[in-house]
């Protein structure tokens, strides 16, 4: 696919469209030449924490229910950094007009821990215009949800739901200190 090409699979509430960020939330990135470094170092630090947690919540018998949640968020991290790590390697720059190349003559557009995210999924499921009165965006097109995403910000977002919605079961047998 061209950078920003889209092809509708459920008519038009979800659609593959293609795009890359530089790895942020929202297509954030960090400025400077080491932005793009320092994020990745970044990623890195937290994967190898959030591995550390898993094992030691397995260590303390934690539920199966939290070990899956963490589990998620690990995975979602990790396949962010492979795309971050190895896609500016293997494909040539993605443009508007052409597709990028595998492993093209010239090599890959960037270099180790340089590359950017692909996102692909976009679920536009309302769209509409603000009334005229509304304040600040009055007549403005309105999308509900128009962030578009790849399956490990997905795994990272269901990971991070399940704890926030089902915390007090998840973490039942954690030690409670109470004050006298």
């Amino acid at each position: 696919m061209t950078l920003g090409q889209s092809i509708p699979v459920l008519g038009d509430w979800f659609i593959l469209h293609f795009t890359e960020n530089e790895g942020m939330a929202f297509g954030m990135s960090l400025p400077g030449q080491y932005g793009k470094l320092l994020l990745s170092l970044f990623r890195l630090v937290a994967v190898g924490f959030i591995g550390w947690y898993i094992y030691s919540l397995i260590q303390k018998n934690a539920s199966v229910g939290l070990l899956i949640s963490v589990s998620l968020i690990l995975a979602g991290a990790a396949g962010n950094i492979f795309d971050s790590a190895f896609y500016g390697l293997i494909f040539s720059e993605s443009s508007w007009n052409e597709a990028a190349v595998m492993f093209a003559d010239g090599g890959g557009y960037a270099g180790f821990l340089h590359g950017k995210v692909v996102d692909m999924f976009y679920f536009p499921i309302l769209k509409g215009t603000f009334p005229s009165w509304f304040p600040f965006w009055g007549g403005d097109e309105f999308i509900f949800f128009r962030p578009v995403f790849n399956i490990a910000d997905a795994a990272i977002t269901i990971g991070v739901f399940i704890i926030l919605i089902f915390q007090k079961k998840l973490f039942h047998n954690q030690v409670v200190v109470e004050k006298e």
